[in-house]
């Protein structure tokens, strides 16, 4: 199931978010398609989050360059789809700078979280899923009805539904809790804590967003949607011929 584009056009070039992108691109290209194994974990523990290091009051700029760091091509992909979607809507509403430090402080937040989840582990932890579900975190307080179209893939069947971001990001919150927990029990590469983390932190840090909006009244107003029109968008129908059954 991946999230390819929300019905929420951005009313304003989001210039932070375009540039967010480019910078992981242009960091990851720069160090990742050359290294080798030895290298690459040389590079991951001075630059990448190490919750031990943390823990103990050193390294503590890594909660910010583990940002812009990335463990692989879909590593990399996945997010900044994420971002792409969601991000430009935020800043739209926060201002430019605003986004910035939000999206930043949501960083942070998240890589506290994964430390506080594991305090003691020396694994590097690369990677913007934790702003990132920072973004996604406000996005569903402030547009929980928009619309985003999914598209599932179960082998051979591939469609595209339009789901409310309520329904969708809510999923994907539940499971990185379910995810984090079982993690725990049997061990993962993947830091679910950092991305539920990040997900409540950017709630909680649009709530001033919400409350200068109106609250309420806000909600009432645009009820759950952008206010603006939505993007509307055409399905193409499948040009694969339905081959019959002879008698």
């Amino acid at each position: 199931m991946f999230p390819i584009r929300d019905h929420n056009p951005s009313e304003r070039t989001p210039f932070v978010t375009y540039a967010l992108i480019a910078i992981n691109t242009v960091v990851f290209l720069a160090y990742y398609p050359a290294s080798t194994d030895q290298s690459l974990f040389r590079f991951y523990s001075e630059w990448a989050l190490l919750p031990e290091n943390v823990a103990d009051g050193r390294n503590l700029g890594t909660l910010v360059t583990s940002m812009f760091l990335h463990g692989g091509w879909m590593h990399i992909i996945g997010n900044m789809l994420f971002l792409w979607i969601f991000g430009d809507n935020l800043e739209d509403i926060m201002g430019h700078i605003g986004f910035l430090l939000f999206y930043l402080a949501g960083g942070v937040a998240a890589g506290f979280f994964h430390v506080i989840a594991d305090p003691s582990s020396a694994i590097p932890t690369v990677g913007a899923s934790g702003a990132i579900a920072g973004v996604m975190g406000g996005y569903l307080l402030l547009f929980p009805r928009a619309r985003v179209d999914i598209l599932i893939i179960i082998i051979i069947f591939v469609r595209i539904f339009p789901l409310p971001a309520w329904v969708m990001l809510g999923l994907w919150f539940v499971l990185q809790l379910i995810n984090g927990v079982i993690t725990d029990a049997t061990g993962g590469g993947v830091a679910y804590w950092a991305h539920a983390g990040g997900f409540v932190a950017g709630f909680v840090l649009t709530l001033s967003v919400w409350l200068r909006l109106g609250g309420q009244a806000f909600w009432q107003r645009t009820e759950g949607h952008p206010d603006h029109p939505e993007a509307k968008y055409n399905f193409a129908q499948s040009s694969i011929p339905k081959v019959t059954r002879r008698r």
